[in-house]
């Protein structure tokens, strides 16, 4: 399964506090587990949300409203795209974190079974097509 990990943001990483040296190597090699273990497919940082839109979308109407946003708890400060056996293994990676965050989310991503039967043939290989498509693009 695919699991899609939230790492959320503190007030240090919304006031744009950049990790230290000693940070950024244990992330460094935290990340190289996870790429040997054949668990990582992507992963990145994110700026803080004074570098950010919000884009509000209420019909055909689009609203953007500039960052930085209030709720700090409420924003994303990175992320990982995991292969895993199951959420247990996602939490056991995530217990070995070097972050100091003080919350991590990790949520399943859809897989195409997810759907049934709305996932038609026609959707399915459309689908199988994309990902070739983006793959060629790396």
């Amino acid at each position: 399964m695919r699991v899609m990990v939230f790492v959320k943001a503190t007030p240090e990483s919304e006031a744009g506090v950049m990790p230290t040296e000693e940070q950024l190597t244990e992330m460094g090699q935290f990340n190289e587990e996870l790429v040997n273990a054949g668990v990582m497919l992507a992963g990145e940082g994110l700026h803080p949300s004074s570098k950010g839109v919000r884009v509000a979308c209420k019909g055909k109407a689009r609203t953007v409203t500039d960052g930085p946003f209030i709720e700090t708890k409420e924003l994303i400060a990175g992320f990982w795209i995991w292969q895993v056996q199951s959420m247990a293994e996602a939490i056991d990676w995530v217990k070995r974190s070097p972050f100091q965050a003080d919350e991590i989310e990790i949520r399943p991503v859809f897989e195409a079974d997810d759907f049934g039967e709305a996932f038609t043939p026609e959707l399915r290989e459309q689908e199988d097509r994309l990902r070739v498509e983006l793959e060629r693009g790396k």
